[in-house]
């Protein structure tokens, strides 16, 4: 048995997949959150095998929540399953841990058989993530700006690209004021731009942020 765990800030998501997912006899879901803080609470209450995890939600987002997941139950699988097209996020948080990912378009049965690929320990990589990966290893230093952020710049960007206070995105990610500003500052420099508003309009152009 597999014991499934659903993380998406929609009542009606949560609920379709806990349906769909239970009329398989080899899966049991084991319980559901709303964000990223609400999913480190289940995989520590529960014993999950794989968390089917959305990215974009309020608060502590799935992007937040990863690195957290990664180093509290790194032995939980992990697949994103989200609305954004698999080249936009689909490396940079498969270099974070994520064991899958898949757009919410996909046909129902790729879930299944993700999260029985991901229950054994494995990565599930789609024919079109294969060739992202083997684009980015092709292209070495010829890469996206947000691409040459670390995991924690990149979580740090797309929360002040979406108008997060500085004080705002420390109290959310437990650090100090003085720590973002640093993240804020490399990010910046890395990435050429010059305000909040460049952050904002380079996601946006990026699809990274709705």
């Amino acid at each position: 048995m597999i014991n499934v765990g659903i993380v998406d800030d929609h009542a009606i998501v949560r609920t379709g997949l806990t349906q769909f997912l239970s009329e398989n006899v080899d899966m049991r879901v084991m319980g559901v959150a709303a964000n990223g803080i609400e999913a480190l609470d289940l995989v520590r209450s529960n014993q999950i095998d794989v968390l089917v995890m959305d990215l974009s939600m309020p608060g502590h987002s799935g992007v937040d929540a990863m690195s957290d997941l990664r180093t509290q139950a790194p032995n939980v699988g992990i697949l994103v399953l989200s609305c954004y097209p698999v080249e936009h996020y689909a490396v940079s948080l498969f270099r974070q841990g994520a064991s899958g990912y898949l757009n919410k378009d996909c046909d129902p049965g790729d879930i299944m058989e993700a999260i029985r690929v991901i229950s054994m320990g494995n990565r599930y990589i789609t024919t079109q993530v294969a060739e992202l990966l083997a684009q980015q290893v092709k292209r070495k230093g010829d890469v996206s700006p947000h691409e040459q952020l670390s995991d924690r710049e990149f979580q740090v960007f797309l929360k002040l690209a979406q108008g997060d206070t500085v004080s705002a995105v420390a109290e959310q990610l437990s650090i100090s004021v003085k720590t973002v500003s640093t993240y804020r500052t490399r990010l910046m420099e890395k990435m050429n731009l010059d305000s909040n508003c460049d952050l904002t309009y380079y996601a946006m152009k990026n699809g990274l942020i709705n």
